[in-house]
């Protein structure tokens, strides 16, 4: 049951992604994420309203900044969306698990053991040959998704540093809160008035993003958090399923052979570290 909830989380990954790669061929990146934020605050407040839940906070300050953070890094995720095949993007972004390890050991001091480098090399291989990094095919704005992977990371340090000092419920509606506050300025000066279809598919970003957590937690309710690792690929299939059949995106065999490396070197990372804990 717990791996059925982290699989549904992974598709609703995946249809909020094409939801943004739709959204992002008429309307600014920036307008989509801000909207995608807004929805998610005003979702969470009628939650939290509804079932009588507390949002109580005493770290304002790590909010905004996490704010600050999650909405450069969606902003410029789903900016990647829009130039690079779905597939590809999200290939990139298994690398978030390598970066938030080394972020780890320059932030927090955490030891990074032999193993950790080895796996770092291998998953960095695969994003060369994923974005073309020195072909003749390389293209340079793929290293978009890199930038939005770097600062994922980041929210990920925080996200432990915190997690245990705040609700669940806070931590969502404040980041939510913070994010669309700080995404409602550039949205003013690249606003695109969404027609009502537009306007719907954001209100589905906003309830997805919030889902997607939802079912993640209940997922780790019921196992392991190394559990659910190789079934985080899972999203891979479905994301080339989705650029096939909606967007007619036919993945490159470099696309395949670069996951063929990202894949075992961030799931060995992960196994890693369990068996070290």
């Amino acid at each position: 049951m717990g791996l059925s909830y982290f699989c549904i989380s992974l598709l609703i990954s995946t249809m909020n992604d094409v939801l943004f790669k739709l959204l992002g061929q008429r309307l600014p990146a920036v307008e989509i994420t801000f909207l995608r934020f807004l929805f998610g605050t005003l979702s969470l407040a009628i939650f939290a309203f509804t079932f009588k839940k507390s949002l109580k906070t005493h770290h304002v300050k790590v909010h905004f900044f996490r704010g600050a953070l999650l909405f450069t890094g969606m902003a410029i995720w789903g900016l990647g969306l829009t130039l690079i095949p779905l597939t590809d993007a999200i290939v990139i972004n298994f690398t978030i698990p390598i970066f938030t390890l080394l972020l780890a050991r320059l932030i927090l001091n955490e030891q990074v053991d032999q193993y950790r480098w080895i796996a770092t090399l291998i998953g960095f291989s695969g994003v060369l040959l994923v974005t073309g990094l020195g072909n003749a095919d390389f293209n340079p704005q793929s290293l978009v998704l890199l930038c939005s992977a770097l600062l994922f990371s980041c929210c990920d340090i925080l996200n432990k540093i915190y997690a245990t000092k705040e609700s669940t419920i806070a931590m969502l509606f404040y980041t939510a809160l913070f994010t669309a506050m700080i995404g409602s300025v550039p949205t003013a000066f690249q606003w695109i008035t969404p027609t009502i279809y537009e306007l719907g598919l954001t209100v589905l970003l906003g309830i997805g993003a919030n889902a997607i957590l939802y079912f993640i937690l209940k997922a780790f309710e019921r196992v392991d958090a190394s559990a659910t690792a190789p079934f985080r690929y899972v999203e891979l299939i479905l994301s080339a399923c989705a650029g096939y059949l909606i967007f007619q995106e036919i993945p490159k065999i470099s696309t395949w052979i670069g996951a063929s490396l990202i894949i075992p070197a961030t799931i060995g990372l992960v196994l890693h570290e369990s068996h070290k804990k």
